[in-house]
């Protein structure tokens, strides 16, 4: 049995990966889905004092308190930035990263670094009067949809869990400066329809920092694959297991 840990994206709440649960469960494995600080059931502690480092403290307690180990660490979107911090303060308790069509950065970077979109929603928010929450991203024409996602009741399913982001998570820096993270294997799994303009993804190095061969795999779908191919992605992931 392995334990997953799975992390939401900006936006979103552990709802999102309702589909995905079971999937994984039904093998024979732990599974967790927390919602963030600011989301989903602790929606009511949304806030401007909110950030980056509030949600790595989440996942490194929810990992401590449940004395998880051997944790297949996924995180979707900017969740990348979350599973890197939280890693690099519990590195002996993950087995596994997963970047999951996620940000990845170096030491020190923030969200703005890795997707320097992320400036131009911070100003949209200055602008708003709102200043510290960023409002989710309007639903695009087909194929990008909602966060990718374009079937109707999907969509309208997916609006149900989404909450503001507070600025300070994007502005934040990750913490890899422990050196003990760089021997976790890492997956990347891309997907790749539907990406809309302005988004951009570093190529994956051809080694991981442990000297592994990079290992990349690709959904034909949108940003929230977990909705939209929930059994594809599960199957990806059984492979980590």
């Amino acid at each position: 049995m392995s334990t997953y840990l799975l992390v939401h994206g900006a936006w979103h709440s552990g709802q999102a990966w309702e589909r995905v649960v079971p999937l994984l469960a039904s093998a024979g494995h732990r599974v967790l889905a927390p919602s963030l600080t600011g989301y989903g059931d602790k929606a009511h502690l949304l806030g401007p004092e909110v950030g980056l480092d509030t949600h790595v403290d989440d996942v490194v307690r929810l990992i401590t308190e449940e004395d998880l180990t051997e944790v297949i660490l996924v995180g979707h979107s900017y969740a990348g930035l979350v599973i890197s911090s939280a890693a690099n303060q519990v590195p002996d308790r993950i087995a596994h990263l997963v970047y999951l069509d996620a940000m990845v950065p170096e030491d020190g970077e923030s969200a703005i670094d890795v997707q320097p979109m992320t400036q131009a929603l911070i100003e949209r928010a200055a602008e708003s009067g709102a200043g510290w929450r960023i409002p989710p991203l309007p639903e695009l024409p087909p194929p990008m949809g909602l966060f990718g996602v374009t079937d109707p009741a999907d969509v309208a399913w997916l609006r149900t869990m989404l909450s503001d982001q507070p600025v300070g998570c994007l502005r934040q820096p990750v913490r890899l400066d422990n050196p003990a993270v760089r021997t976790i294997p890492q997956t990347h799994i891309h997907c790749v329809a539907g990406v809309p303009e302005g988004i951009t993804r570093r190529p994956v190095p051809e080694t991981q920092p442990n000297g592994d061969p990079a290992q990349v795999w690709e959904l034909p779908t949108g940003h929230d694959c977990m909705i939209t191919m929930p059994d594809e992605l599960a199957g990806l992931l059984l492979k980590l297991g």
